[in-house]
């Protein structure tokens, strides 16, 4: 699996720290050479959470706000491996709908490599992380850009979305309750959120176990909605029966 190696995530936490790093500074740091750096690099550059300049890299730098950034970099080998279990169960060929949000980037990481895809998103940093893909199409729906993250949300967004029907849509959210709530802070993004899940075929949530210890207002739907929840960790008791009364399939991902 394609997993950040020990190596990676200190130089994202450097990213973080420092804002840039050099290439000729990191290998003589870590004690490697120097295209050994670059290969970290580029790494980390394709999965969306730093930019190249010359001799290196900084922070990524986007519509997104630094906060956003922060989420970006937080449990990145939980939303990878997240997403490389989401990407295993997408075939090739497929039609996709992925809507914002710092795992389902991830997400579409993991589906670069597959062939003919049609994705289509409210996420316009999707844009920078597929544009080398082996996707047939990419389609970022119209609407108000949240200039916090790059979300594009609100009616027009949600309006989008219902002149599709997608295979799979691919979901995340800001909080999960053991009743079973999937929750979010923006009632524009659930209003976009719910349009997806209801002009598809399969439905998918992912979230890292840690949105359990977070608190949303708006609710997206509940587990019983969607037909699979994949995380990284055991959800609370409560919230398993619920999904196992409604066929919800979950998944926990591996490192």
């Amino acid at each position: 699996m394609n997993i950040l190696n020990s190596r990676q995530k200190k130089i994202l936490k450097l990213l973080a720290s420092e804002g840039q790093v050099q290439v000729e500074k990191l290998a003589t740091s870590f004690g490697v050479v120097n295209q050994t750096i670059r290969r970290d690099l580029t790494e980390l550059c394709n999965k969306g959470l730093a930019d190249r300049i010359h001799g290196g890299a900084r922070k990524l730098i986007s519509t997104s706000m630094v906060a956003y950034e922060s989420r970006r970099q937080a449990n990145v080998s939980a939303k990878i491996s997240i997403a490389n279990s989401t990407a295993s169960l997408i075939p090739n060929g497929s039609s996709v709908a992925i809507n914002i949000g710092t795992t389902t980037e991830q997400v579409a990481n993991a589906l670069r490599q597959h062939n003919e895809l049609t994705v289509i998103s409210n996420n316009i940093n999707i844009v920078h992380i597929m544009q080398t893909s082996k996707v047939k199409s990419l389609i970022v729906v119209g609407g108000q850009v949240r200039l916090s993250d790059g979300a594009i949300v609100g009616s027009s967004a949600e309006e989008a979305f219902r002149n599709y029907k997608v295979d799979f849509a691919i979901i995340g959210a800001s909080s999960l309750d053991s009743d079973g709530s999937i929750l979010d802070f923006d009632q524009r993004e659930v209003v976009v959120a719910q349009s997806i899940l209801n002009n598809s075929r399969n439905r998918i949530l992912v979230c890292c176990n840690s949105k359990f210890s977070i608190s949303a207002p708006h609710r997206i739907c509940n587990v019983r909605d969607l037909d699979i929840f994949v995380t990284d960790s055991p959800p609370p008791i409560d919230f398993q029966k619920i999904a196992q009364i409604a066929n919800t399939r979950i998944i926990i991902s591996k490192d």
